[in-house]
């Protein structure tokens, strides 16, 4: 009985040791003797115990390679590129994947290197800001086409980075900043122009109005002055006398409104109590000697008019 059982006991353990489990999206490589046997998909499977071995175990998954790669630009300028890689294992080609190639990283790392640094040449730095997308691009086609024949498919390929050195990215924001004052200069000096010519437009309406205003305020005082002098012709008063009272008049009204006005800056001279009645008489001496000379003037004008008849 005992001798049944061990060997009951025996062929157990023979047939658990040839039982094995795969993950899911993971194939498995059975090899005899160090010869390739079979792949194993997910589940269950089963070996030739002693004789099977399980070799190694391929990811059907989409996998992901960050590179940084150092190069030099068509300006001279060194700079870091970050390059991401995703890849996959071709589920028809997991005997290529896992025989032909050593180590795949270090395989797609050195194609991801040689395509970096024959592109990135070519272009100044700003190109290679702006036109990371061909980079990536160009990477992709390349590392493809070389890799289907590891049995490797290239998913995707991103520049996730550009990193100059320190001294060249604080030299183009003194750029960005330099470009961006003169633009703000531009634009406040647009501003002050505009600002000067709305000004200078609103002080010559302002002078326009102005100017009629006191057109206007002078042809009503000369009205007022010409009823003032009827009313005082109708009086008895003459012409030379009416003026004189009328502008003594407004020499007064001129006293008392900078005496109500203690800002005024108008000052009239002379300004003593003999100044009225001598400003009278000479400018009633002024408007009679003026009326004498304009009727001496038409006398001589009509005399030569009449020398020139004869």
């Amino acid at each position: 009985m005992i001798g049944t059982y061990v060997i009951i006991f025996l062929v157990l353990v023979i047939i658990g040791s040839g039982l094995f489990t795969v993950k899911q999206q993971t194939i498995a490589i059975i090899e005899r003797f160090g010869k390739f046997q079979s792949s194993k998909g997910p589940g269950l499977r089963l070996k030739i115990p002693f004789f099977d071995k399980i070799s190694g175990r391929v990811s059907l998954r989409v996998q992901q390679l960050d590179v940084i790669v150092e190069t030099k630009t068509k300006d001279d300028v060194f700079v870091h590129l970050k390059i991401s890689v995703q890849f996959l294992v071709q589920q028809n080609h997991v005997y290529d994947a896992f025989y032909k190639l050593q180590s795949p990283h270090e395989q797609i790392t050195a194609f991801i290197f040689d395509v970096v640094r024959a592109e990135v040449p070519k272009m100044i730095l700003d190109d290679v800001f702006e036109k990371k997308e061909e980079i990536a691009l160009a990477i992709q086609r390349d590392l493809k086409e070389a890799m289907l024949n590891y049995g490797y498919d290239i998913i995707k390929a991103l520049v996730t980075d550009i990193d100059p050195d320190e001294k060249v990215k604080i030299a183009m924001n003194r750029i960005n900043a330099a470009e961006r004052e003169k633009v703000a200069a531009q634009h406040e000096g647009d501003a002050q122009r505009i600002l000067i010519v709305e000004r200078a437009k609103a002080e010559a309406e302002s002078k326009r109005l102005q100017g009629k205003g006191i057109a206007d305020q002078r042809r009503e005082i000369a009205r007022g002055l010409e009823e003032s002098v009827d009313v005082l012709n109708r009086a008895g008063i003459n012409s030379q006398e009416a003026s004189a009272l009328i502008v003594i008049t407004q020499h007064y009204d001129t006293l008392q409104s900078i005496g109500s006005d203690t800002k005024s800056n108008l000052i009239l001279l002379p300004n003593n109590p003999n100044a009225a009645s001598q400003m009278l008489n000479d400018m009633v001496t002024s408007l009679v000697a003026a009326n004498k000379i304009n009727e001496s003037s038409h006398e001589s004008k009509k005399s030569s008019k009449g020398d020139n008849k004869e």
